[in-house]
Formats: C-alpha cells, sequence, structure tokens
C-alpha cells in the first residue's frame, strides 16, 4: 500500500491555516531560502515548471505561422506574450497578489509592450507607444479576432494582426503560471496550454504546419511535466500520515513510485503511436475546419458591375483621357484590371467560388507570396508606380503576378482593398479617385515559346460552367482543332483562326470605322461566329475564344488592363501615361506546372472588312407591298445572377453568420475536453452511487458502519494514509491527527459505530439516520479544512474507489481460501 503524506494544517495563530491568511508580506517572509516560493519548493523546481511551460506554449504559437505566412515576426509577439505572461505569474505567486492587482499589471504589460510587439508599424521608432498604436491596441482586444480571420493569407504584421498572437499568448501564458505556482494541481496548468494551441489552429489555415510533430511534442513533454509535478507537489507539499507499519509504507511509497513511472512511460508510447496513426488521417485532406473557412468575409465580386462591360466606354468617351501615369513597366508588360473566370450569358464576371475567395488585406505590403509553382524559365522582379488621374472604378489595375502593393498613408482605397490571389485581381470597396498613388510589387513569372509549351498538358482545374452558350460556339470549336496533334495547338489554332478571319472595329464611325455593336453576351458572340465576316474588337474575340476553349475542356479565362501599342515608342519608356485607348483584353489558359499563359485573338488594327462583290445590275421589278413580318418570341434571358440587395442586408445584419460558425467551431474544439471529462463524470456517478448503497443497504447496524466508510473513503481522496487493518478507534486517531477540526466529531462516530455493530442488538432507523447526520457534519469540517482546489481534487480522486476495489478483492480471495480450507478439512476427515 502507498504511503501519502497528510494534510495536517499548521496551527498557528489558532487558524487551521496557520499563517496562510497572513498577507502578501507575511509570505513572503516565510519564504525558505533557495526557493522563490512560500511552499518551500527547491529553485530548480520552479526552473523546470517554466522551462515546460515555455516549450508547451511555444508549440502553441507555432499554429499562427501559416496565417502570416511564415513571417518571423510573429515569433517575436508569442514569444513577447509568454515571457510576459510568466513574468507576471511568478509575482503573483511570490507576492500573492490579488485579483485586481494581477489584471491591472497584466493589462500595463499589454499597453506598455504591445507597441513594440503587436503593432510596430504605428509604433514612435517602431518600439515606444504612440497614440496611433495604443488606440489600435484598444481596439484590438475585441475587433482583432474577426480581423484576422477575414484578412487574406498572409495577413501581414500592419494593422493590429500580431495582437492575436500576443494577447492570446500573454493570457494564456498568465493562467498557465497561476495555475502551476499558486495551486498545487499537476494538471490544470495544461488547460491554458491546450486553449493555446486550440486557438493558433483554429486562427490559422486549412493547411497543417508540422501538425504532426508539433501534436507529439505537446502529448509527450505535458505527459512528462504532469507526472514531474505530481511525485514533487506528493514531497513537498504534504506529510505522510500512516497508523502503523512505517517500513511497510515505505516500500509501498516505492513501489507506487516505479508503478506510476511504468504508467507514464506506457502513456507516452501509447499517445506518440496514437498521434503518429491518426495524424497523417485526420490532415490529408485540405478541408479542415478552421474559423477562416466558416467565417466568410462579406465581400461578394458579383455585387460591382464586371470592368469588361466598360470595355467601349474606355474606348470611346475616355479614348484620349489619361487615367492614369504608370511607371516601371517593362517592354512589353502589361497592367492587369482583372481576371474574369464565369460567363453567364449576358457578361463574362467572377465567379468568388472558383479561382480563388476575395479575402481582405490586411497588410499589403505582403500578398499572394507563393509563386507559380514548377516554372521551367525564370521571372523578374519590378515595381509598378501607379498614380491614377481621371480613372474612376473599385478594381485596381495591378501586375500579372501582384506581390505586394504600398499605398500612401491615410489612403481610404487601402482600407477596404480585397485581394484574389487566384486571379492577380484588387478590388477596393472605397474606389479609386484622382490623386490616389500606390505602388505595386510584380514578380512575372517570365513566359514560354510555343516550342517549349508543347511539352505540358492542360492544368487540372475546375472552373465554373458556362451558362447560355449559342451552340455555333461548340461546333466552330471542334472544327477549328480536330486536326490539332499537340494541346498548345488547339489553342493557337483557335488563336490564329480569329487573328486571320476577323475584321477589327470599335465601332468608331468617326473615324472610318465600321459600325461594331458593343458587348460579349450570348447573342453578341452568336451574331459574331455567324457572320459572313466577323468584326469586332478584344471584348468579342476574347470572349468567344474563351467560351470554344471552355467547350474542349481547357481551363481558360479572359483578363482585361491596359498596355501601350507594342510599335508605340512608348512601350518599355519609363513614365507612360495610359488612357482608354490602351485598354485591351485578352484570355489566359492554365498550363501544368508552366501557369497562366497569355493569348491574344483580337485581329490587328488594320485588319478591316472586305467589300463584297459587287452584284450585276438587273431591271428593277414593281415593288409589292410585303406583308408585315410575323411577332417574334421574347428572348429567354438567362436569370439574374446579381444578389438581391435586401437579402445581402440581412445576411450582413444576421448576427448568427458570425457567431453560428464561431460557436460550432468552438464546440468543435471543446470536443477533447468533454472526452478528458468523461472519467470525472465517471468518477462522481460511482461516489454518489456508494453513498447511496451504504446508507440504503443492509440491515441497520452494516449502514451505520457504511458512514464510518464514507468518512473513511473521503480522508483517503483526501491524501490520508488509512490502514485497512487498522480498528476504527485507531483510524479516528489518524484522522484527528491530519485533521483536527474534525478530530472530536471522528472519535465520536468510531465509538458509536463499534456500538452499533458489536453491541447487542440493533440500532433503530432514527438512531441510524442522527447518525448520518454526524457523518455529513464530519465530511463538512474536513473539507472545510483546505482550500477550495483541494476540495475539488478529493471529489474527483479516484483512490477512495481502488481502496475499496482492494478490500474486495481481498476479502474474496480470503472467503476463497476459507472454502477451500473447509472442504480439505472434511475430506480429511
Amino acid at each position: 500500500m502507498s504511503t501519502a503524506p497528510s494534510v495536517r494544517p499548521r496551527r498557528s495563530g489558532g487558524h487551521p491555516d496557520g499563517g496562510k491568511r497572513a498577507g502578501g508580506a507575511r509570505a513572503a517572509r516565510r519564504t525558505p531560502a533557495g526557493s522563490i516560493f512560500a511552499d518551500g519548493r527547491p529553485l530548480w523546481h520552479f526552473a523546470a515548471d517554466c522551462g515546460a511551460l515555455v516549450v508547451l506554449l511555444f508549440l502553441g504559437v507555432l499554429g499562427f505561422s501559416l496565417s502570416f505566412g511564415g513571417d518571423p515576426y510573429y515569433l517575436l509577439a508569442g514569444v513577447g506574450g509568454i515571457v510576459l505572461g510568466l513574468g507576471i505569474a511568478v509575482l503573483n505567486a511570490h507576492l500573492r497578489l490579488g485579483l485586481l492587482i494581477t489584471v491591472a499589471l497584466a493589462f500595463g504589460a499589454y499597453m506598455l509592450f504591445g507597441s513594440a510587439l503587436a503593432v510596430p508599424d504605428t509604433a514612435v521608432l517602431g518600439f515606444l507607444p504612440s497614440l496611433d498604436s495604443l488606440r489600435t491596441l484598444l481596439l484590438g482586444i475585441v475587433f482583432a479576432w474577426k480581423d484576422m480571420l477575414t484578412v487574406g493569407v498572409p495577413v501581414g504584421t500592419a494593422n493590429g494582426m500580431l495582437i492575436v498572437p500576443f494577447l492570446s499568448s500573454l493570457l494564456m501564458s498568465l493562467a498557465a503560471g497561476l495555475l502551476t505556482w499558486r495551486l498545487k494541481s499537476p494538471y490544470w496548468p495544461l488547460l491554458p496550454v491546450l486553449v493555446l494551441f486550440v486557438t493558433g489552429i483554429a486562427f490559422s489555415t486549412s493547411a497543417g504546419f508540422l501538425t504532426v510533430e508539433r501534436g507529439v511534442s505537446l502529448a509527450v513533454v505535458s505527459i512528462v511535466w504532469a507526472t514531474f509535478r505530481r511525485d514533487a507537489l506528493r514531497q513537498t507539499s504534504t506529510r505522510t500520515v500512516s497508523a502503523n507499519r512505517p517500513d511497510s509504507d515505505a516500500g509501498a511509497a516505492r513501489r507506487g513510485k516505479l508503478r506510476r513511472l511504468g504508467t507514464a512511460a506506457g502513456v507516452i508510447a501509447v499517445a506518440v503511436g496514437v498521434t503518429a496513426i491518426a495524424s497523417p488521417l485526420v490532415t490529408a485532406s485540405d478541408d479542415r475546419k478552421v474559423l477562416r473557412n466558416t467565417i466568410v468575409p462579406p465581400f461578394d465580386p458579383r455585387d460591382y458591375i464586371t470592368p469588361l462591360a466598360s470595355f467601349r466606354n474606355f474606348v470611346k468617351d475616355e479614348k484620349d483621357t489619361t487615367l492614369f501615369t504608370v511607371k516601371g513597366l517593362p517592354k512589353d508588360a502589361r497592367v492587369r484590371l482583372a481576371a474574369l473566370d464565369a460567363f453567364n450569358g449576358l457578361n463574362y464576371t467572377m465567379d468568388p467560388n472558383s479561382s480563388g475567395n476575395f479575402s481582405k488585406v490586411g497588410d499589403a505590403r505582403s500578398l499572394n507570396t507563393l509563386a507559380d509553382a514548377g516554372s521551367p524559365v525564370a521571372g523578374t522582379n519590378y515595381t509598378l508606380q501607379i498614380s491614377v488621374e481621371d480613372y474612376q472604378g473599385y478594381f485596381v489595375p495591378g501586375g500579372r503576378h501582384t506581390t505586394g502593393m504600398s499605398f500612401q498613408q491615410g489612403s481610404g482605397a487601402a482600407s477596404g482593398l480585397y485581394f484574389n490571389a487566384g486571379t492577380d485581381t484588387a478590388v477596393t470597396t472605397q474606389g479609386l479617385s484622382k490623386g490616389d498613388t500606390y505602388t505595386v510589387q510584380v514578380s512575372d513569372p517570365g513566359t514560354l515559346e510555343h516550342g517549349q509549351l508543347t511539352q505540358y498538358d492542360f492544368a487540372k482545374l475546375t472552373l465554373p460552367d458556362a451558362q447560355e452558350v449559342p451552340p455555333i460556339v461548340a461546333s466552330q470549336a471542334n472544327e477549328l482543332s480536330a486536326d490539332a496533334p499537340t494541346a498548345i495547338d488547339r489553342v493557337r489554332q483557335i488563336e490564329a483562326h480569329f487573328q486571320k478571319s476577323g475584321a477589327f472595329s470599335n465601332g468608331l464611325v468617326a473615324e472610318g470605322q465600321l459600325p461594331s455593336l458593343p458587348g460579349h453576351s450570348a447573342a453578341r458572340v452568336r451574331n459574331l461566329l455567324s457572320a459572313k465576316q466577323m468584326l469586332g474588337d478584344d471584348e468579342q474575340y476574347a470572349v468567344a475564344m474563351s467560351l470554344m476553349l471552355r467547350h474542349l475542356g481547357i481551363p481558360s479565362r479572359v483578363v482585361m488592363g491596359f498596355y501601350p501599342d507594342p510599335k508605340s515608342p512608348e512601350n518599355g519608356a519609363g513614365d507612360i501615361k495610359i488612357t482608354g485607348k490602351d485598354v485591351h483584353a485578352w484570355v489566359e489558359v492554365a498550363f501544368d506546372r508552366v501557369g497562366w499563359v497569355a493569348f491574344d485573338p483580337t485581329p490587328p488594327k488594320d485588319n478591316v472588312p472586305i467589300p463584297p462583290d459587287p452584284d450585276t445590275k438587273s431591271k428593277p421589278k414593281p415593288q409589292v407591298l410585303q406583308p408585315p413580318p410575323p411577332p417574334q418570341e421574347p428572348a429567354d434571358l438567362p436569370p439574374d445572377s446579381t444578389p438581391d440587395a435586401l437579402d445581402a442586408d440581412e445576411k450582413k445584419d444576421n448576427p448568427w453568420l458570425f457567431w453560428g460558425p464561431l460557436l460550432a467551431a468552438i464546440g468543435v474544439a471543446l470536443i477533447p475536453l468533454g472526452i478528458l471529462a468523461l472519467p470525472l463524470l465517471l468518477i462522481l456517478l460511482l461516489k454518489a452511487r456508494r453513498r447511496k448503497a451504504r446508507f440504503r443497504d443492509g440491515h441497520p447496524a452494516q449502514r451505520v458502519g457504511g458512514g464510518w466508510n464514507e468518512v473513511v473513503s473521503l480522508a483517503t481522496d483526501m491524501g490520508a494514509s488509512i490502514d485497512p487493518k487498522s480498528t476504527r478507534r485507531e483510524s479516528a486517531t489518524v484522522l484527528a491527527d491530519a485533521f483536527p477540526q474534525a478530530g472530536n466529531t471522528t472519535t465520536l462516530l468510531a465509538h458509536r459505530a463499534d456500538a452499533a455493530v458489536f453491541g447487542a442488538g440493533q440500532p433503530s432507523e432514527e438512531e441510524v439516520r442522527e447518525y448520518w447526520k454526524i457523518v455529513d457534519t464530519s465530511l463538512g469540517d474536513i473539507t472545510g479544512s483546505v482550500g477550495f482546489w483541494k476540495r475539488q481534487q478529493a471529489r474527483f480522486s479516484p483512490r477512495s474507489l481502488l481502496s475499496d476495489g482492494r478490500a474486495a478483492l481481498s476479502r474474496r480471495e480470503y472467503r476463497r481460501q476459507a472454502g477451500m480450507n473447509k472442504k480439505d478439512t472434511k475430506d480429511e476427515q
């Protein structure tokens, strides 16, 4: 039987707690030499606790890595929060600070060090507090959590995004430190560690970051540390209480220690094995449930008119108007406005669920940091400086592969910026206006020649199905690509068909061009392809080619942007004025390992329509009045894809769109805690059933003995070691020594129990009920002599249940041996 230290309280001042309530100064004076705590734990215990907490909390901070795109500054914010939280916890434990003082210290540390660790972009010199940094810190306590979920990845380090890892690590490290050094429990400090670990996962992306490694490390370090603390606390905070046989108790203690070490090693091995097996199964899918995927930003690009619908407005109304100036545009490079991937029969627009979602930009200086993977050619990096003149719109001109933007200080366009990394399209809900200036960092992946592209197949992408496509698109696509030997040849033959057979016209009749209808609806595309002479501009030819490629299963999209005439001296100039005549549209096709490649189906501007052959003159016939044409049936227009404004407002005002997924995600995260709580609930149920059986089952004397057993069981759960072979009066002496407040009551209960069990006759029901009332009084006195957490530890302790089980097995073995001896005696007779 293992020995356990007693819970004998100190008796100074007449109070069972001794000097424990004397205040912070007295507690500090009682601190033993070589220890910073009043309970006398050595300094190396404190160092071991600090090391374990730093490692465990750091594993939780690593969960934010993918949200910040690997920017190491988030580690500085997280580790800084850990150090501050543990430091405040040490002061609380050493000086016995109150709750209000501890909260004030935590808030002061957050405001004082938060400027340097969480909002360095608004701090003076990057680390001194300023009005802007303090305001961001105050608002970030409430709003930083949602902002981080609605900002595109990587979220960057500006606009208070670092508040989430800094504040969460500060609070959880403070809670873990307080639970470690103020409570005598080896398990409660793990709760804040798990909360920080789950927070890092919930605020991360669908991809996992070192999932197996962090999970195994968390399990192993937690079990080893909890085992170490359990043994250390048992040796330093309690005293052994034993009625007799101290030698036997010491041997049992050694055996118990070895048994616990073996159990801990087994649990570690099982945890590592289960984690190694289960982690690949859990993380194999990209559909990982995180808050970022459930809290959808309230932005839909379909609420904005597709820029391709304004193509002719640029050509006609703003032909010679300077829209914006751009510096640093290389020769033959293009300024992109939007990439469109969905056709609804009326317009080529954007589907937010196809090439990537539009996410709110937190730090515009860090966008789309992942370059086109596997590109066989080296790209070029350059910076565009764009100054807006007469361009007015919501779509922000950018580059081929935008990696960052930098707006002027206080720009309204930056505050409402959304970015789609899949299409390199940026939109600002505030709109661009004259005077806005910004820079764009571009990482152009380069282009391949036709012969190089023959080595690659098309990429496996899922794009939305085109709607209301005229049948002539499919028939001409099949005809033009029937004899193409390679994948790229199918695209080239369709491109060449439009370049050679099509005629160009922007509809500028005043400049001598033939009339050409604007638009790119299904009807306009059908008229273009069915006419004897195709006539149109970039808008019609790009849409027609893209629809043909989509019919053939080739991933394609239409891109609208600006670039000067390749033969113009402005091509490659340092400072270029972009006017309405520089607007263009082209087609991009996705190739495996290459990325999106541009194709230009628009015929040259000097491709004018061929005039029809003159008809031979004939004698005119007399005019005959023709009957009126039959009435035409109304055309079936595709359904309007624009969302109802009322529905959009209702969704935006519905709080459950935010709180519902958030609460669901928190509920899923709490499932492991619920599983861990099941053993505790089972212990409570078994103890309740045991008490009920002791009070109701058996004859009256047996029920009185059950009341005494209830007292012994509680004392066992409180840490007292009772020899099961000792008498009730001997046990009462041990309990009186361990719990002085209940000494008289336990002695009285022992005497009455002996009298009821060994006396003549049976006690009455009234005497049994009165005895149990005294039992409840004794139980209250015992639990009242210790603190709240010690009472909870005893409530959920399984020691008395295990002791009852061992006693039942011993009685069963004794009866079996007695039966065998009796049988042997009969056989001998």
